[in-house]
C-alpha cells in the first residue's frame, strides 16, 4: 500500500528506528555470543533470546502498521531498477526479520532449551526435540544472520545514497515527520 503522504507515520518511524537499534544490537550480541566461552556467554544468551522475541512482536506490529498506514511513494524520477531493488530489499528485510526469531525459537526448541523471557515467563517449544533438526536450524540461523547483516548494510547504503546524493526525500520520509 502506497500513501499520498510524504512521510511515514509516527508509529512506523518509531518502530523502524527501535528495530534498527535492536537488530544491530542483536547482530553484535549474536557474534559475541558464539565467540566466547566466558561467563559473558550466558549473559549474552539471556539477552539474545528475549530480544529476538521482542523483535518478532515488533515486526508483526510493523507489518500491520505498514499494511494499514502505507508508505510514501518513491520519487517519480527514480529508475525502475532502483524501485525494484527497493521493493525487493524491503521484502527481504521483512522476511528475514520474521524468519530469524522463528528459526532461533525453533532451534532452541529442537535442542530442548527453554526460551525464558524474564520474570519466569517461558515460551512453549515450536519444534520437536531433535538433534539433527537443531544442527540444521543452527546453521540456517547463522547463515541467515549473515544475510540479514548484508541486507542491513545495503539498506543503510541506500538510505545514505538517498540522503546525500539524490536528496530526493526518501531518507527524510523515515528520518523526520
Amino acid at each position: 500500500m502506497t500513501s499520498t503522504r510524504s512521510h511515514f507515520s509516527v508509529i512506523a518511524r518509531l518502530i523502524h528506528w527501535s528495530m534498527a537499534v535492536l537488530i544491530i544490537t542483536m547482530l553484535f550480541v549474536g557474534v559475541g555470543m558464539v565467540s566466547t566461552v566466558s561467563r559473558l556467554h550466558n549473559t549474552l544468551l539471556a539477552l539474545h533470546r528475549p530480544l529476538g522475541i521482542a523483535l518478532l512482536v515488533l515486526v508483526i506490529v510493523r507489518v500491520v502498521v505498514r499494511l494499514t498506514c502505507g508508505a510514501p511513494a518513491l520519487p517519480a524520477d527514480m529508475p525502475a531498477w532502483q524501485r525494484l531493488a527497493a521493493h525487493g530489499s524491503h521484502l527481504a528485510l521483512y522476511l528475514l526479520m520474521i524468519a530469524m526469531p522463528l528459526i532461533g525459537w525453533s532451534m532452541l526448541s529442537a535442542a530442548g532449551y527453554p526460551i525464558v523471557l524474564g520474570g519466569g515467563v517461558h515460551l512453549p517449544p515450536i519444534a520437536p526435540h531433535n538433534v539433527a533438526l537443531y544442527a540444521w536450524l543452527r546453521a540456517a540461523h547463522t547463515w541467515l544472520a549473515m544475510v540479514l547483516f548484508a541486507t542491513v548494510l545495503l539498506h543503510i547504503a541506500a538510505a545514505l545514497f538517498h540522503a546525500l546524493i539524490r536528496r530526493d526525500g526518501v531518507f527524510a520520509s523515515m528520518a523526520r515527520g
